[in-house]
């Protein structure tokens, strides 16, 4: 009944903001200058934001349009089309595609055109999908697409609102919890039960919203874009206007890692790329080949001996660099070596196998069912019980050779997450290993869903890589054998990996993770069906 209802106001606010444009409301006002391809190419009375010293505002306060001022491309498909894929499903993200040339008919930044990308993208879709796809997933692209310099004004005043057309659910974590701002003015969306319906036009009192919050006083600073009529309104509530200029958004407008406001470690979602209307075109046509190249890379990796499944791998675009691999066993005492490794993705124990040409058994802190009975090595699941995961972690060493990670988690950013200790109070033979994978199209990694499929998802990448580097038997004097605590051992080791991969090394840990991407504490519930 929901669809029925919605499509009669769609079309009627569409038919609405034909004869109440922004252009149209100027025009009738007497304010609109001569026609609109004269006045964008009229000189801006106003400076460039890239002249904007942020010296001296830290008691000031600002105002601008997220959208426009703060990021780069001003383009919002990508960002709808993030929420439909990664909160919804392939159907609702093969909606919103097939609605674009109709938005671009329509007009992209248009009242009407917002409206159709909020109702294909949340109407339906669960609350709490959208708030992880909210914290989890929108702010890696955020930070990607920001405008340094309209961010270095930002950051340097202390009172900040920013308004958009975007509901609020979009934009509200990443802009309280990344940038610091304090009022975000957004489209709210309507809810039934734990469900989205439709939004309301918000857009249309952030005039209001502005007024009321800064009352009779002005905004101390204002950001505006070149190529935005509303975001004129701003410029009467502000002393200080600055224009977002097309030199402004240009490549040197690219904000570097260094100056994130806060370290990105943590996020989630399957694309690895921006997914505009041409890659998000791109991706449907790649589907059904990188499901079947996926499937083709399975079979030649578990079928064929190792050394032949590693030199046909280049042929199905699939690389694996291997670096100072052992000759023979390091080991000169009887018992099994244990290969400590960062953790990448599920398909590291995997590689360490194919890269050692011999069986080993991966031991793991948390891994699905699926996983398990899918895996071509043994694995066994650690209780997180210290004592019941000692004795059998020394019962595998005595039967052979064992791969460990000892995050236990995987992170895709060039961090390193805690190292559990327990691993180096056991035995003195380890072999630090190395591992990065390098992706281009699908992250083999989740939080939030299906993690049996983040394989398959791995090996849907055109030309994945996996790079392993041997670092030889760790000497004695860095193990326990040598007088050091576990602790420093692991973290001995931790060091190692970090000064070889050239990763940061942190104190974060698996429930950190968890509980920011997926508000939990990453165990695995064999009886909870997980969505992808």
């Amino acid at each position: 009944m929901v669809f029925p209802v919605l499509y009669p106001k769609i079309v009627m606010d569409w038919l609405l903001s034909r004869n109440n444009t922004p252009a149209k409301r100027m025009k009738r006002q007497g304010s609109f200058h001569r026609t609109a391809s004269r006045s964008h190419l009229a000189p801006s009375p106003y400076p460039s934001v890239a002249k904007c010293s942020p010296e001296g505002r830290e008691s000031q306060s600002f105002v601008c349009d997220f959208q426009t001022a703060l990021l780069r491309s001003q383009s919002l498909f990508p960002y709808f089309m993030l929420v439909a894929f990664e909160g919804g499903s392939l159907l609702r993200a093969l909606l919103l595609l097939l609605a674009y040339p109709l938005i671009l008919v329509l007009g992209p930044d248009e009242g009407i055109s917002i409206k159709i990308m909020v109702f294909i993208s949340f109407c339906g879709l669960r609350v709490k999908d959208a708030e992880i796809v909210s914290r989890a997933v929108l702010p890696k692209f955020y930070l990607e697409n920001m405008n340094v310099y309209s961010y270095e004004v930002l950051a340097s005043t202390k009172k900040r609102v920013v308004v958009s057309r975007m509901p609020r659910v979009m934009i509200g974590a990443f802009l309280e919890e990344y940038l610091g701002v304090g009022e975000v003015v957004g489209a709210e969306l309507q809810v039934l039960g734990d469900l989205f319906l439709a939004t309301e036009p918000a857009w249309s009192l952030r005039n209001k919203a502005v007024k009321e919050l800064f009352g009779e006083s002005k905004a101390d600073v204002a950001l505006v874009s070149y190529c935005s009529p509303q975001d004129n309104l701003f410029i009467s509530y502000c002393k200080e206007p600055y224009i977002v200029t097309k030199e402004a958004s240009g490549p040197s407008s690219v904000m570097p890692r260094s100056k994130y406001p806060k370290p990105l470690i943590f996020h989630d979602g399957r694309l690895a790329f921006l997914p505009t209307p041409l890659s998000s075109l791109f991706l449907f046509l790649y589907l059904p080949f990188g499901l079947t190249l996926a499937i083709a890379r399975v079979l030649i990796g578990t079928i064929l001996p190792y050394n032949l499944a590693i030199a046909l791998g280049p042929f199905s675009g699939f690389k694996l660099h291997v670096h100072n691999p052992p000759t023979k066993n390091p080991n000169p005492n009887p018992k099994g070596v244990l290969y400590v490794c960062n953790h990448r993705t599920l398909l590291d124990p995997l590689m360490l196998t194919a890269a050692l040409g011999r069986p080993l058994t991966a031991v793991t802190y948390s891994l699905s069912p699926v996983s398990e009975i899918l895996s071509p090595i043994r694995t066994v699941r650690l209780t997180r019980n210290r004592a019941v995961d000692a004795r059998k972690l020394q019962k595998l060493l005595s039967e052979g050779d064992v791969v460990i990670c000892p995050e236990g988690t995987t992170c895709r950013e060039p961090y390193l997450l805690r190292f559990s200790a327990l691993f180096a109070e056991l035995t003195d033979n380890m072999v630090p290993c190395a591992v990065d994978a390098r992706i281009s199209m699908f992250y083999g990694t989740t939080a939030s869903g299906f993690k049996w499929l983040d394989p398959i998802f791995f090996l849907m990448n055109p030309r994945p890589v996996y790079e392993i580097r041997f670092l030889g038997l760790l000497p004695k004097e860095m193990s326990c054998g040598g007088g050091l605590k576990g602790v420093d051992v692991a973290n001995g080791i931790q060091r190692m990996l970090g000064e070889e991969l050239g990763f940061e090394c942190t104190s974060l840990t698996r429930k950190d993770k968890y509980l920011m991407l997926a508000g939990n504490e990453g165990i695995v519930d064999e009886r909870r069906n997980k969505r992808h």
